[in-house]
């Protein structure tokens, strides 16, 4: 692993169910015109020449904001299904709200998904992901995401429980950057607009 090893993280742009609080997954909703401009403010900010490596989630989402941030042609993601969201099972489509109506204080840091991937699950995937980020060498990574997937990610990059993950909301169409702080793993940036 390079001890500089830089690696940012996109949450994918606005959608109409992002929007309303809705747990989406595996329903691959398009983006709404807002999440097209978020996801078009990040072009020109983003150097796609800078990344040695340039994932995506499969889901629509995620791939039509790395198209519109300028991540086209031969900077094109790979696509990953390591980075896809968390599996909300019986919940996809639902809000935190209405979940709590017969599951007081759920979130899904701490509670199952009937029928959708435990947090352990999760965990396991997305440690496979860092892995073969860390593996291709490269000094710079990008990948293109989603708000639960990418925050555990995050966790599993500082070796945090993931029971912590509400204490790092992630906004759609932000910009976050992983790496080091004296050789420690670090949050270099988080929700930038």
């Amino acid at each position: 692993m390079s001890r500089d090893l830089e690696l940012t993280l996109i949450r994918h742009g606005e959608t109409e169910w992002s929007a309303a609080g809705r747990h989406t997954s595996t329903t691959d909703l398009p983006l709404t015109p807002k999440g097209e401009e978020q996801a078009g403010s990040l072009a020109g900010r983003l150097d796609p020449a800078g990344y040695g490596l340039i994932l995506s989630s499969p889901r629509l989402r995620a791939r039509h904001t790395a198209e519109l941030a300028g991540f086209t042609g031969p900077y094109a993601p790979q696509l990953d299904d390591d980075l896809v969201e968390w599996d909300y099972g019986d919940y996809e489509g639902r809000t935190s709200e209405e979940i709590r109506e017969t599951v007081p204080d759920w979130t899904i840091w701490e509670h199952p998904a009937p029928g959708g991937e435990t947090a352990d699950q999760v965990r396991q995937r997305l440690l496979r992901a860092i892995a073969r980020i860390r593996e291709s060498g490269v000094e710079r990574a990008i990948c293109f995401g989603h708000g639960h997937a990418l925050r555990a990610l995050t966790l599993c990059w500082l070796g945090f429980d993931l029971a912590l993950g509400n204490h790092f909301p992630l906004h759609t169409g932000t910009v976050s950057v992983l790496g080091t702080e004296k050789d420690d793993p670090a949050v270099l940036q988080w929700n930038a607009p």
